[in-house]
């Protein structure tokens, strides 16, 4: 990470940037690993605001595995389609077998 001086939103950017490929994350696992356990509405917040800045906010659902932010994206279901295109099976807007496939940034980072 870089100096304190980056703003929550660009810190949340960072992190949304190392989620591997075929993987997702909460906006709640962000919010803890960057010290700020009560802010994942802040982390959805900068996920909505991420476009243009290639970040794959595609990868970051609820803490059930709820494609709930699929609505800030272009088409009816990109954010779907961008999930199965790296192997991530979702089922009416759940993502399966999430255990297998959540990255947790507090234990990988």
């Amino acid at each position: 990470m870089k100096p304190e001086t980056l703003s929550f939103f660009e810190k949340v950017f960072e992190v949304a940037r190392l989620i591997p490929h075929g993987r997702v994350t909460s906006y709640g696992a962000i919010a803890k690993y960057l010290g700020a356990v009560r802010s994942a509405r802040m982390v959805g917040y900068a996920m909505n605001g991420s476009g243009g800045k290639d970040v794959p906010a595609h990868r970051v659902v609820n803490r059930n595995g709820l494609l709930t932010g699929k609505h800030h994206f272009d088409g009816t279901n990109l954010m779907q389609q961008l999930l199965e295109s790296e192997g991530v099976e979702v089922v009416d807007n759940q993502i399966q077998h999430f255990k297998s496939v959540f990255w947790d940034p507090s234990k990988e980072l």
